[in-house]
Parts: structure tokens; sequence; C-alpha cells
């Protein structure tokens, strides 16, 4: 199996791409380098697609194993043919090839080998024969053997069947069309486990739909209703077509053999094909639905570690609570923490002394924005926040944000190593501040499946998924930047080539010796070797350092080329950042002249030019800002049909996307709700936090419940 060539036309790629890709990920350099400093060489393909590829070329690699293990295993069992070679070769999926396998592999004791120990095989292959002159009922009598446990000919002829019914169970080529059936008209069919208990469940009590059309969160939704003991879930196709689909592969004619066959093509099918290509099939729509939640989880979280950092503002984090009060947290732009407190809501007088001290920190702290937890009593909070605004003749706006994890985090080993002097509640306070004024940086610390986007994320296979998320994050930290003289060691973990031990190298180097003054100084960090100085150099800021260049995403391997780009155009490195005219100039001159000349790529020299005019440029600078508040606070009550309103998009799901208004509860844009036209999934209109209009469709209070629109209303979709 040629796996680049196979590659090369799955993606529609040249095969030189392809071929350079795989070199590169087999040396051991990491996606965000490729896509980032090897453009020349894969032409430029990004990170997602460099992923992809990591994966499948994972998944043929394994294939390609497993083709030799079964090879090697028939051959030594003396039974390889040129048809079994031929079919193991074009097998393109694993399953094709474990069916291929299915007759030759070991097996545990079953019905037909016992039947085969006592000496029936034969008989099995004379009816199987279908001459029109055996009778099998004459042939069973010959092979009665008390000593070997065949004591009638009933015995005889039932052992037979049995070696033929695991003959057909064993057929690749009657499994693969069986497979194909289900997928074509089978339908997953869930039951109530006991229709007198009432579950979450009940939507699937008695429910049917086709294998190709069920959406994937219907099938995670069975899937876990299933696991809990809430339903029985199957997988059918129309009465007698799976026994009929059997039969008409194996009976020949209208002999003596017939009715044997049927009968051993019906308990083939009944007792061993029906239970495992039903499994397979259930198998692959539950991985097909876990990969759309992962691909979801991932595009969420990518959009939600992304999110525009609040810069320059002195935030205070208030940590909701009733039983334990609302804690309080203060922390200047950088992130220093510079006042804490704790103050109770529960009556109207704590309520107004509340007051009192949130003001008085406000305004001792020069506080400029307020972020509140989106947890327990989060709706008095803001209430009392909003109040507060309004009154004082300080310019403080306040938001609401997703404290999803921030209680993992405080409780966490690494937020005992950061804040060592404050309990837990504090701990998460600070978190809720930091998560304003960068998210990337503050959530980094929290393991992705606690951050709260997504759908059922906890049912997803635990390896994958760590694997899916922690992809997102390393790319979203990488195409950040980090700046090497503020990052936490876990933000420096995620940095392309640099490990949680080279991170906390770094950042235990960093408070002996003092702050870094250029990159080269990463080579005296402890166990940060050449080649992983290659890897995250270009990744890590040095901000008013010896050399400017470190503080752009130039990496050192082309500081040559960036410098002599700039002498070439009249200009001297202390103009960096001051170059509006740069691109006027190199248009002049040429850019595949220039790259040429400089001894570098079109890509690679473009990227310097965009580093030079905007040296430390961070991406997320360019989306739109969080939606602050300052007004009313409304309660779900105040709801009207028809109120029109601006909100946070705060999750997206398959069927559609929740939108944070306000009122505490996000409601619920449907995906038929989305946009004027079809949306075939909500990812392709909106994204987690995108500021969107939307209408009130309906309230339900006692449920708790928000129906939205974005119809007829003038959003970018």
């Amino acid at each position: 199996m040629d796996i680049n060539e196979m590659l090369a036309k799955e993606f529609g790629l040249r095969r030189e791409q392809i071929d350079n890709t795989v070199a590169l990920i087999d040396e051991d350099k990491t996606i965000p380098f490729i896509a980032r400093y090897r453009k020349e060489v894969t032409g430029s393909l990004d990170d997602q697609t460099l992923r992809l590829i990591f994966d499948r070329l994972n998944y043929l690699r394994n294939l390609e194993k497993r083709k030799q293990e079964i090879i090697a295993s028939i051959t030594e069992q003396g039974k390889m043919t040129d048809e079994i070679m031929e079919a193991i070769d074009k097998a393109t999926v694993l399953v094709e090839v474990e069916d291929i396998y299915r007759p030759f592999k070991p097996k545990r004791k079953t019905r037909a080998s016992v039947a085969r120990e006592k000496g029936l095989e034969p008989l099995a292959e004379l009816i199987l024969a279908q001459d029109k002159n055996t009778d099998p009922a004459a042939e069973a009598p010959r092979f009665i053997d008390e000593e070997k446990g065949v004591a009638t000919a009933e015995e005889a002829l039932q052992g037979a069947l049995d070696i033929i019914a695991e003959d057909v169970s064993d057929n690749a080529e009657l499994r693969k069309y069986l497979r194909t059936l289900f997928a074509q008209v089978g339908k997953v069919v869930s039951k109530a486990a006991d229709e007198n208990t009432e579950t979450v469940y009940e939507n699937y009590y008695d429910f049917s739909e086709p294998v190709s059309r069920i959406a994937g969160h219907r099938i995670l939704a069975i899937d876990r209703g299933e696991k809990e003991g809430a339903l029985k879930v199957s997988v059918e196709i129309n009465e007698g077509a799976g026994e009929r689909a059997c039969i008409s592969r194996y009976v020949k004619g209208d002999t003596a053999c017939r009715s044997y066959i049927e009968a051993a093509c019906a308990d083939g099918y009944k007792r061993l094909i029906y239970p495992s290509v039903e499994r397979e099939v259930r198998a692959e729509l539950s991985e097909k639905a876990q990969e759309g939640a992962i691909k979801v989880f991932k595009e969420n979280l990518h959009q939600l570690l992304m999110q525009p950092p609040v810069k320059g503002k002195i935030t205070l984090g208030l940590d909701p609570g009733y039983a334990h009060g609302c804690k309080l947290a203060v922390v200047d732009d950088t992130g220093k923490v510079l006042d804490t407190g704790i103050v109770y809501i529960n009556t109207k007088a704590q309520a107004a002394e509340a007051k009192k001290k949130l003001i008085a920190m406000i305004r001792r702290n020069k506080v400029d924005a307020v972020s509140i937890g989106n947890g327990t009593a989060s709706r008095e909070s803001e209430a009392l926040t909003a109040e507060i605004v309004r009154e004082i003749p300080e310019k403080v706006s306040y938001i609401v944000v997703s404290e999803a994890g921030a209680s993992v985090y405080s409780a966490s080993k690494l937020a005992a190593e950061e804040f060592p002097e404050y309990d837990v509640s504090l701990r998460s306070a600070v978190s809720i501040a930091r998560r304003l004024q960068d998210p990337l940086a503050e959530l980094v610390k929290i393991d992705p499946k606690a951050i709260g986007v997504g759908q059922y994320q906890h049912d997803m296979p635990p390896k994958r998924m760590d694997e899916a998320l922690s992809g997102v994050v390393e790319d979203c930290v990488n195409s950040v930047g980090v700046d090497i003289n503020t990052a936490s060691h876990s933000l420096l973990s995620y940095i392309a080539g640099i490990n949680a031990t080279v991170a906390k190298n770094i950042v235990a180097y960093r408070e002996e010796n003092g702050a870094f003054t250029d990159r080269k100084q990463l080579l005296k960090v402890p166990k940060l070797g050449a080649k992983a100085f290659e890897q995250c150099a270009g990744f890590l800021r040095v901000r008013d350092g010896r050399e400017p260049l470190d503080n752009t995403a130039v990496h050192p391997e082309s500081y040559a080329a960036a410098k002599a780009l700039l002498k070439k155009c009249g200009y001297e490195e202390s103009d960096i950042g001051k170059l509006s005219e740069l691109s006027d100039r190199v248009g002049k001159i040429g850019v595949a002249k220039l790259a040429e000349e400089l001894g570098t790529g079109v890509p690679t020299l473009n990227d310097i030019i965009g580093e030079l005019k905007k040296p430390g440029r961070d991406p997320r600078d360019e989306l739109p800002a969080p939606l602050m508040r300052s007004g009313d606070v409304m309660e779900l009550k105040d709801l009207q049909e028809g109120m029109e309103l601006m909100g946070t998009v705060r999750n997206v799901i398959d069927f559609g996307a929740f939108v944070d208004i306000g009122v505490h509860e996000d409601g619920l844009v449907h995906v038929s709700q989305l946009a004027d036209r079809f949306v075939k999934h909500p990812l392709d209109v909106v994204k987690v936090g995108d500021i969107v209009k939307v209408r009130v469709l309906s309230v339900d209070v006692k449920k708790k419940r928000i129906s939205l629109t974005m119809k007829g209303l003038q959003n970018k979709n």
C-alpha cells in the first residue's frame, strides 16, 4: 500500500506536498512549526489540514501494520493464496481486513469447532457441494461415531449445519454486503427499558430513524440512555432480508441439500452475523457521531480561546455564591492580584453592606471592569453590580463570563502553587477576573473538557478527545505567541517543542536569572537543546530585548533575510513597527525576485513583511470585543415575545446555538432559526463569542427555557 499516494488522492494534494509533510512529521517536527515555518515545503498547508493528514497517516500506517500481521499469520498456517493476498491488498479499512482474516483467526471453542473435532467437516462439505444425487439424511449415518461423541444421524447433521453456519458468518464479501445493506436501509430503534419510569430520554422511548439519516447528537443521546439503563437499542432491517441475503449466496438450486443450507444460513445470520454486524454498524455510527461532536467541541474551544483579551483594564473578579458569600479579587492590567474580599447578598441588609464594600473596593483599586461568574447567585450579583455601575460617577462596565472549570482550576495543584496564600474560593475569583483580561492565558490552565463548550464531551473516548483538544490549544497558543518573561509554565507547555518539564525549567531560569533579554538565552535552559529551540523560538516573544526581531514571529533562522530585507528597502532595525511603506517598496522590487535574492521562499518573505510592519501583533485584536454591559438587568419574567436583544454566543451544538442575552439563562437559537436560508450546521453561521442580534420567540418561565430567532435580523450570516 502506497500510503503517501493514498493521502495525496484523499486530500487532493500534490504527491510532493504529502512526501515533504510526512518527512517533516517523521522528523518529529510539530504541527505549529510546520504550518508556520515550513510553508515552502508543504505548499502552505494550514495547521488544521496538517492535523488531518497526521491522523490519517497514523490510521493508514496502523492498517498496514495489521495487514502485515495477518499476512504473516495466514502464511504461517500454510493457507495463503493469491486471491487472499489481493483481497488484503485492496482493503482500505480495518474492518474489511479483519473480515478477510476471520476464517483463519484462532477461535475459542464454538459449536462449529466442536463439530470439526467430531469429524463432521466432510459432511458439511458434502451438503455445501449440493450435488443433485446427495441426500444429507442418507449420508449422515456414516458419520455416527460414539467415541467422538456423535450418537445419532441427527447429531451429525446438526454438527454439519453448525460448521456451515460459521462458514457463512466468516464470509468476508457477505459481511461487507450486509454492512452496506444495514447502512442503506437499516433503522436505529430504541425502546424504553421501563415505560413507567420517567427519564430525560422519554423522546427515545418509542423511536426509530434510518441509519443513513440519523443525526449524530441523537446517536450520542441514545448511547448514553442505553448506558444508563433507560433504553434498549437495536439496528434493524426488514424481516427476513438478512437471511435471504445469506441464502442467495449459498443455495445453488433445488436439491435435497437446499433446506439444510437454508436452515444453516438462517442460524448463521441470526446467531452469528446479525449480532456482529449490528455491533459494527452501531460502533461506526457512534464513532462518526463522536468525531462530529469532537469537531464541534474543537471549533468552540478554538473560538473561546481566541476571544479578544480586554487589555489595560484593572478588573474585579466576582465569584457569586449564597452560603459562602461572593468571593472578590481585583487584579491589575497584568493579572497581578491587588485586593481580595468577600461579601454576602442573602438578605437586603447584607446586600446593602455588600454594595458599600464593592464601591469602596472599586474606588480603592481604580477598577475599570467587573467580571462576574455565571454560577449560583450570578443573577443577584449582576443586579447588584448593575446598580452600582449606574449610581457611581466612575466609568465601570461589567460582563458575565462562563465560570466553567474555575472550581476545577482553583482546587488544582497548579492553583495552589500559583496562589498558596489564598483559599480555593478566592483563587476562583482571580481566575474569573483573568478570564476577561486574557482568556487564552487563563483557560490553558484548565482541562479543556471542563471548559463547558460542546456536547456530550464526557462520553467521548478520552484519548481521542485529549489529543484533539490539546491540538486546538497548541494551535491557539502558538498562533498568538507568548511573552517568555510573563507566561506561566502552563502556557509555555503548549508552545511547539516545549513539554511540561522544560516549561517549568524556563520559569525557574527566569526567576533565578531575571528576565530573558534575547531568544538565544533559551539555549541555557536545562533540557532545552537545539532541536527544541528550532521548534519553539519563533513562538516566544522577548519584549524590549536586545534584538528587535525577538519581539516578532520571525524565526531566528530568517533573521539574516529579515535584516537584508530592511537594508534593501532603505530601513534600519530601529524602524521595525514603523514601516507603513514597506509593502510598496517590496512591490517595486518584486516579491519573487526579492525572495530569490534573500534566499528565502515567497510565503516566508510575506510573513516577514507582515511581522516587520506589526511586531508582536496579536491576531485576537482583530476580532470583535466582548459585549460589556452597563445597563439594567432583566430577569426571565421580563422577556416578552418579539423583544429584540443583543447577545453573546456561548455554545454551538449540532442542533443550534445558545446565546447569553443577559438574563442568566441562555436562550436557544435552533438551527432552523439561525438564518433566512437553509443552514446545514450551526457552525456555518455562528461561532462561540459572536455578538448577535436575536428576537425572542417564546419564554417558558417554569422550565427556564428561552427560544430565540436570528431570522429577519441584520446579522452577518
